[in-house]
């Protein structure tokens, strides 16, 4: 049996303030990838986030694609 691709998006950038979630300058976004699963996601973001850690306002997400391409196999549609 073949494990489905749960596709996720890691991306990253400078926020205005810490307390929002408003990039500095959409130019300057870093996108690391998409990958096949969480578990290489988590990998790939915490790497970019322990790389940025002295600066405070760098923030990396992790986007579950996987849910906004199929909605019906999100854990919240069940």
């Amino acid at each position: 049996m073949t494990t489905p691709q749960l596709l996720h998006l890691v991306f990253g950038g400078e926020l205005e303030s810490l307390d929002g979630v408003t990039f500095k300058d959409l130019d300057k976004l870093d996108v690391v990838g998409i990958f096949p699963n969480y578990a290489t996601a988590h990998a790939a973001w915490k790497a970019k986030a322990q790389q940025t850690v002295d600066n405070a306002q760098m923030r990396y997400f992790v986007v579950h694609l996987h849910r906004l391409l199929d909605p019906e196999t999100s854990p919240a549609a069940r």
